[in-house]
């Protein structure tokens, strides 16, 4: 008797890449200009706290706010970002391209990789019910995507949602002001109103 298996595949970094630590985009389009990796209101303090132990300057701006009815601004801060090191918004400031370490596929190492905020922790899923995987990561687009060993990634996506639930009648997204220097006349600061 043969019995089939469902050959899994493992996600893990693939050789030399640090890209999703790198590399930062215009969400949700260019005005807004670009965004950082989410950070929840009780991360903010750990991950600053990380950042003083690392000697890493890091930059938390808001990212999503939330007010009642006809609010002229958010009267809550329900998620954060942690802006990359570089003017035009990429690097993570944790990300060690100096030393010259560097980690077993190859990549820069996290300096605070066991500690990382909750959006690393589930990247390369972004959507849960079905499995959505980010078609910008490397793995997932040279690999083929992740069958299996997702459980710990899909645990921090639904601790992210839990956290980021707005409960408001308006929601608020934040306009960082940073991209790149062609992008600059496109790119807005401060809040602005959803829908």
């Amino acid at each position: 008797m043969w019995i089939r298996r469902r050959a899994v595949v493992r996600f893990s970094c693939i050789e030399g890449c640090s890209e999703c630590c790198v590399r930062r985009e215009y969400f949700p389009s260019k005005k807004f200009g670009k965004i950082g990796v989410l950070v929840l209101p009780g991360e903010r303090g750990r991950i600053r706290d990380l950042a003083r132990r690392n000697g890493v300057r890091v930059s938390i701006l808001p990212r999503i706010g939330a007010s009642g009815p006809g609010g002229s601004g958010p009267s809550r801060i329900i998620a954060y970002q942690m802006m990359g090191k570089d003017a035009n918004g990429d690097t993570c400031p944790f990300l060690d391209t100096e030393s010259g370490s560097r980690t077993e596929n190859g990549g820069h190492p996290c300096m605070i990789y066991r500690d990382r905020p909750l959006a690393c922790a589930a990247y390369p899923v972004i959507g849960a019910d079905p499995v959505v995987l980010d078609g910008k990561c490397k793995f997932c687009r040279e690999c083929g995507g992740a069958d299996g060993d997702l459980d710990s990634e899909i645990e921090a996506l639904a601790k992210i949602r839990a956290g980021v639930d707005a409960g408001a009648d308006t929601v608020w997204r934040y306009a960082t002001g940073i991209g790149e220097d062609e992008d600059r006349g496109a790119v807005m600061s401060g809040w602005v109103r959803e829908g």
